[in-house]
């Protein structure tokens, strides 16, 4: 088995990094590192908690041993796409040039320009930067990038999904073309194969894994979930999370929680801490002080939980998280891979459980077949509650009797008037074949009469009938309307 000792480092290195724990290299490690210190063109291809890291970071170190940085001029370059991994690369130098006297600087947005210029003037041997802030010294003039002779772009599929690879390609022409360029992607979208095609020279192709696995120590799990009713189904989803915590139980010593939303992040984090978990957000709107503090109280075991966004995502090394919550299914099925990869990093154990509901079904079904896997389902731990019509019989029951009880009035008025109307034919056409015209019109007067009694206070039965009964114009025509006219005005 090789170990770094065999890797032709530094000495100082070495004691480094022996001094840090490590005596093994990862597979990306043991693969990058030797044609880096040959000053080839390395293209790295692993997933994420591999190492790669350590797989620029230890040849750089190596190479920039012997030699002086000059004023505003870098002699090497990393870029990364977001402060928390740009801050984690600083630190990874920090670790390993610890018996050596070389300097550095970290470009990131949310510090300082004065304090950046400082250091920059200095001269530093490594330069550690996210693309926006290192244009933004460059245009200021504060920056020269001429005397970088290594390059290294770091998680660059990362970098397509923010939009940053017009930036990259900018700043690959203002470095020299003798440079040597160390390129390292969990995946190779078309777009990156197009700039590694571009701009690297003949590399060294490493690709440890295929595209876009998963690492065989990360348990993982999905809980498929429907709301009761639409309004409730935050809240519902949260109390399911908070289940799935509570059910982890000691084997759970920290977590990280990713929202697809910032939104979310904030309402998750705040519902936590309301149920008393330790529980603090991290996402791209925070200042980079509060950012900085809240992943300094992670790594150092003072936070618990980490609700992040998928700032978080990539590069977060924290190699005692227990488990992973998505709760929500990612849009990209590879920011799945990257999510979960935050544990069982470093040959250790790890749980991710994801949170599904019917509308992210789709999104689940490009995470099964990119990792071509199918993840297992777990039982709803929130108790589910009976169904809706057994839930709310009582109250149906109550809603249906007020509502039958109208009805049912309704429903006699309309067969009393019925019943009064066909008596009422029934009388009228005895009258018509019994009596004459003037017993019709006495008729006629009696109705009048009745009408205006109910008027003035009548029965309502008497207004209901009076006013559902045919008088004239039914199927029974009284005799005195077919009386020629004459006659019935003489009647």
């Amino acid at each position: 088995m090789t170990k770094f000792s065999d890797l032709n480092l530094n000495p100082k290195v070495l004691k480094a990094i022996e001094e840090a724990g490590y005596e093994t290299p990862t597979p990306i490690q043991a693969g990058a590192i030797p044609p880096a210190l040959e000053g080839r063109d390395v293209l790295g291809i692993a997933q994420t908690g591999t190492g790669k890291t350590a797989s620029f970071t230890l040849p750089m170190i190596t190479a920039l041993a012997r030699g002086r940085a000059r004023a505003r001029m870098p002699r090497s370059l990393v870029l990364c796409p977001t402060r928390e991994l740009a801050a984690q690369v600083a630190e990874n130098f920090d670790t390993y040039t610890k018996h050596l006297k070389l300097t550095k600087a970290l470009l990131i947005g949310g510090v300082s320009f004065k304090e950046q210029d400082q250091l920059i003037d200095k001269g530093v041997d490594v330069l550690i930067a996210t693309p926006g802030r290192l244009l933004d010294h460059f245009e200021r003039g504060k920056l020269i990038l001429s005397d970088v002779k290594v390059m290294v772009v770091d998680e660059a599929d990362r970098m397509l999904d923010m939009g940053f690879i017009p930036d990259i390609e900018r700043i690959f022409g203002l470095t020299p073309f003798t440079r040597q360029t160390l390129f390292f992607s969990a995946t190779m979208a078309p777009e990156i194969e197009r700039i590694t095609n571009t701009f690297l020279s003949n590399p060294e192709r490493i690709e440890i894994a295929r595209q876009a696995t998963t690492s065989e120590t990360i348990e993982q799990a999905v809980v498929e979930f429907k709301a009761s009713r639409k309004d409730r189904e935050g809240s519902e989803k949260r109390k399911v999370l908070r289940a799935l915590i509570d059910q982890e139980g000691d084997k759970l010593t920290n977590a990280i929680i990713f929202c697809n939303r910032k939104t979310d992040v904030d309402i998750v984090a705040k519902s936590l801490k309301k149920y008393g978990y330790d529980a603090a957000p991290i996402h791209g709107d925070l200042d980079q002080s509060q950012r900085t503090k809240t992943l300094e109280g992670f790594r150092d075991g003072q936070l618990r939980i980490l609700v992040a966004s998928d700032v978080a995502a990539r590069g977060l090394d924290v190699p005692s998280v227990s488990h992973v919550f998505n709760y929500d299914v990612p849009g990209h099925a590879e920011d799945y891979v990257h999510r979960i990869g935050r544990t069982g990093r470093a040959g250790r154990e790890g749980k991710a459980i994801t949170i599904c509901v019917p509308r992210d079904e789709k999104a689940l079904d490009a995470v099964e077949t990119l990792v071509q896997k199918k993840i297992d389902r777990l039982e709803n731990p929130v108790k589910k509650a009976p169904a809706r019509k057994a839930v709310t019989k009582d109250e149906q029951d109550g809603e249906n009797e007020k509502e039958t009880k109208p009805k049912r009035s309704r429903s006699r008025s309309r067969s009393s008037g019925k019943a009064s109307e066909g008596a009422q034919e029934k009388s009228q056409e005895q009258e018509v074949q019994a009596a004459p015209a003037q017993t019709d019109a006495k008729s006629e007067q009696s109705s009048n009469n009745k009408k205006s009694r109910s008027g003035r206070g009548g029965s309502s039965n008497d207004r209901r009938d009076d006013r559902k009964v045919v008088v004239g114009m039914g199927d029974h025509m009284p005799s005195f309307i077919a009386l020629p006219f004459d006659e019935r005005r003489a009647s």
